[in-house]
């Protein structure tokens, strides 16, 4: 048994199958989930586990290029704003319309579901390589 990083064999095995270029959508527990990627629902309860504790420890695991998330979480979600501007400085960080978010959401090859309650809580990576 692993002793230490991720121990949900789910998420570790679909952390397993990125490559460069491919996305991982964090999402909190109310984004739409299209058929298609590779879902690992971590959701528990609400808030548990949270949107902040779920994407440092996979930022631990992955190398990320580039991340995306929707404008709208400026206005609507401060601790989550403060979040993607502390892990992701100017310009590594997008922001696009959260109906453009969702859309990004069906080409994703993993998308983790937190059970963050608080809204536009989710951030698309896009993997890089570790050289």
């Amino acid at each position: 048994m692993k002793r230490t990083g991720i121990l949900n064999r789910h998420l570790s095995a679909g952390i397993a199958l990125l490559g460069h270029t491919d996305t991982v959508m964090v999402c909190d527990a109310g984004l739409p989930i299209p058929d298609g990627p590779f879902v690992v629902d971590l959701a528990f309860t609400a808030g548990v586990p949270s949107f902040e504790r779920v994407l440092t420890g996979l930022l631990d695991e992955l190398v990320v290029e580039r991340a995306t998330a929707a404008w709208e979480v400026r206005a609507h979600n401060a601790g989550a704003t403060a979040l993607l501007d502390r892990l992701f400085p100017r310009p590594t960080l997008d922001l696009v319309p959260h109906e453009e978010l969702k859309m990004l959401t069906s080409g994703a090859r993993l998308v983790v579901r937190t059970g963050e309650a608080r809204p536009y809580a989710n951030v698309l990576l896009r993997c890089g390589v570790p050289f």
